[in-house]
């Protein structure tokens, strides 16, 4: 009586555990690859943005420039990090509404870069900016490496 007690206790146990569990486990979020310098404050800052957005980040604390290069990115387009994503690059504080944009639309092209660091993109927008946002666009690059505005920030 007492060992049907014990299983019949460990049975509901593991219902319940089973039931909770789609609560407890965190679905994995897209894989980004991001290369950057392990010195860099605001390579942090855009890797955070990226999580926050719900992808999931393997971060390569060095070889930006020789991931820039094996990857194809022009280096016309450089910036502090380079990341891959979905057979994409991304260059730069790219926010992760137009990364989940262009996984979503899938065009022929390299990938997205904000070259430089503009004050006020995903990363350069901490509280040492003092609120200071100054416009840039994200550009789509063609393989070719010519690029088109994918979107435009003010």
């Amino acid at each position: 009586m007492r060992d049907i007690a014990i299983h019949r206790r460990r049975l509901i146990g593991a219902t319940l555990l089973a039931a909770a569990w789609p609560a407890l486990a965190k679905p994995a979020g897209t894989l980004i690859e991001v290369w950057k310098d392990p010195q860099c404050g605001c390579c942090h800052d855009w890797i955070a943005h990226l999580e926050a957005a719900g992808f999931t980040v393997r971060t390569f604390e060095e070889g930006n420039d020789v991931a820039r290069r094996r990857l194809g990115m022009p280096e016309a387009y450089a910036s502090c990090h380079t990341a891959r994503v979905g057979g994409y690059v991304i260059e730069g504080h790219v926010p992760a509404a137009d990364i989940r944009r262009l996984l979503a639309e899938r065009p022929q092209a390299l990938g997205l870069a904000v070259p430089g660091m503009p004050v006020g993109s995903p990363g350069m927008d901490g509280p040492a900016y003092g609120g200071r946002r100054d416009p840039y666009n994200v550009l789509l690059i063609a393989r070719n490496g010519g690029a088109a505005i994918f979107k435009r920030y003010s």
